[in-house]
């Protein structure tokens, strides 16, 4: 199993360009980053993690320049949106920053994608949330033809264009991994119908064999293997034995906290974290 972090990269942490080579010098095998384009003062949806919305939320940078600037520091960190918000973004535009950052990166990147829970942040962009999971799925199947066909055209309910040209092309074949957030049973024939990975969160306990078997269990229905799925947990304890549950129940990846912080706080914690690839192998 291999083992990454993630971290909301803000204007007051570490550097993600620094964090990226700290990163890759221990041996992580990749980096995330959350997204959030902006958070409204009117706080009205409630936040899933409790009363009080972290700072973070709405200090976070962009996610692609962000990870560009990781790329470009280091040599095989793989680097990935943890998640991007599909709902908050045009899909020919996106397709192209993705593209371009898997092609600069020499094919490291893996697109995360989420519908979101902020229905004041969506709705600024247009979508309306009860909307939110179908304009996700259009926009996430209109960038996986712009990322492989010379000539891509997509006719649905929100996404819609005659044949267009977009280049670069990924470096990736056939494109980069897109990994869908989420723990609902919606949530897996979304994955088993145009992911190629799961990307649930450990918040509240997650039962890894259990959860594996939720995903083998549809895609098996849907008549497509279960080596052609990868699954990541987002948040995962770092605790032993737990990233020991999770690769004897199949887990591809799991992928550690570290908090907004600066160099001082986030070295420390790196390196306790490294104790857990040695007894990883």
């Amino acid at each position: 199993m291999k083992i990454g972090v993630f971290m909301f990269a803000t204007d007051y942490a570490i550097r993600i360009d620094e964090l990226a080579q700290e990163v890759e010098s221990r041996g992580f095998e990749s980096l995330f980053v959350p997204e959030h384009t902006h958070i409204p003062t009117s706080r009205e949806s409630a936040w899933p993690g409790g009363p009080d919305l972290p700072q973070e939320y709405w200090h976070t940078h962009d996610p692609f320049v962000s990870l560009m600037a990781a790329a470009a520091s280091t040599k095989d960190l793989r680097i990935g949106t943890g998640i991007c918000l599909l709902t908050e973004h045009n899909p020919i535009t996106l397709a192209k920053q993705a593209a371009s950052l898997d092609f600069l990166s020499n094919g490291r990147f893996e697109l995360g994608i989420g519908a979101g829970w902020n229905a004041e942040e969506m709705l600024n962009h247009g979508t309306d949330f009860k909307s939110r999971f179908k304009v996700m799925s259009e926009r996430a199947k209109a960038i996986k033809k712009l990322w492989t066909e010379e000539a891509a055209e997509f006719h649905g309910e929100f996404v819609d264009f005659d044949p267009v040209w977009s280049f670069p092309k990924p470096a990736q074949n056939p494109h980069p991994p897109i990994l869908i957030g989420g723990e609902s049973d919606h949530t897996l024939r979304r994955v088993v119908e145009y992911g190629d990975g799961w990307f649930p969160r450990a918040r509240g306990g997650f039962n890894a064999a259990e959860n594996v078997n939720r995903l083998r269990t549809i895609a098996e229905e849907a008549g497509r293997p279960m080596s052609s799925l990868t699954v990541s947990i987002f948040g995962a304890p770092p605790k032993s034995a737990v990233l020991e549950d999770y690769a004897q129940a199949g887990v591809t990846r799991s992928i550690l906290a570290l908090p907004s912080e600066d160099r001082e706080e986030i070295l420390p914690r790196l390196d306790r974290y490294t104790e857990l690839l040695k007894n990883n192998k």
